[in-house]
C-alpha cells in the first residue's frame, strides 16, 4: 500500500465549479494527478433508474417561490456511490493521486476518512452564492433548474475543510493555484 497517495476532495453543489478547477490543478501540478468525478459514475447507471425509487428520484418543491430539486436515492444509487468512493481508495492503494469532485449530501465525508486514512487527504469546499449558482444552472442548460436551491445548504453541513474557495472571487485557475500552493501539489 502506497502512503504516498494524495487526494483532493471537491465537494460543493452543483455548477460551484468544481470540474473546472479540477482540470485546471490537473494541469499545473507537480505530479500526475487523476480526475474522479462523481457525474461520470451516475452517467453508468441505466436510464430506466433515473425517475425509479431503487435508483434516483428528483422531486420539485417551492423554496422561496422557487423551484427546489429534492433527490432522493435509492439502493442501486446508494452502492454505486459507495461503490465510488471504495474506488478511489483502490486507486489511491496503487499510488494514484486523485482530485475527486463530489457532492457530499451524508455521510460521505465519514465514509472517505475512514477509507483514506493511509493517505493525504485534503477536503476542499468549493462555494458560491445561490445566485450564482442558480444562473450558471440555467447557462449550462444540462441540469435540472433547482438542483443548485436545495443543494446549496445542505452540502457542506458538518465539513471541516482544509481549504475554502468561493468561484465568484477568483477564476479555476487561480482556485486550483490556491490548491497547489496550500498543499504543495
Amino acid at each position: 500500500m502506497s502512503e504516498t497517495a494524495r487526494i483532493v476532495l471537491l465537494s460543493g453543489p452543483g455548477s460551484a465549479g468544481k470540474s473546472a478547477i479540477a482540470k485546471a490543478l490537473q494541469a499545473i501540478t507537480a505530479e500526475p494527478f487523476l480526475h474522479v468525478e462523481m457525474d461520470a459514475f451516475m452517467t453508468m447507471l441505466p436510464d430506466s433508474y433515473f425517475g425509479d425509487p431503487a435508483g434516483m428520484v428528483f422531486e420539485t418543491i417551492l423554496e422561496d417561490g422557487k423551484p427546489s430539486i429534492v433527490i432522493h436515492t435509492g439502493p442501486m444509487v446508494e452502492n454505486a456511490l459507495r461503490g465510488m468512493r471504495h474506488a478511489v481508495a483502490a486507486m489511491a492503494a496503487q499510488g494514484n493521486n486523485q482530485i475527486v469532485d463530489d457532492v457530499m449530501l451524508g455521510n460521505e465525508n465519514a465514509e472517505y476518512t475512514a477509507l483514506l486514512a493511509p493517505y493525504r487527504l485534503y477536503r476542499v469546499g468549493v462555494f458560491a452564492p445561490l445566485e450564482v449558482l442558480e444562473a450558471r444552472e440555467r447557462q449550462r442548460g444540462d441540469r435540472e433548474i433547482g438542483l443548485a436551491r436545495w443543494q446549496h445548504e445542505r452540502v457542506h453541513r458538518n465539513i471541516d475543510y482544509d481549504l475554502k474557495l468561493d468561484t465568484t472571487r477568483a477564476t479555476p485557475l487561480e482556485c486550483a493555484e490556491r490548491i497547489r500552493r496550500t498543499f504543495g501539489l
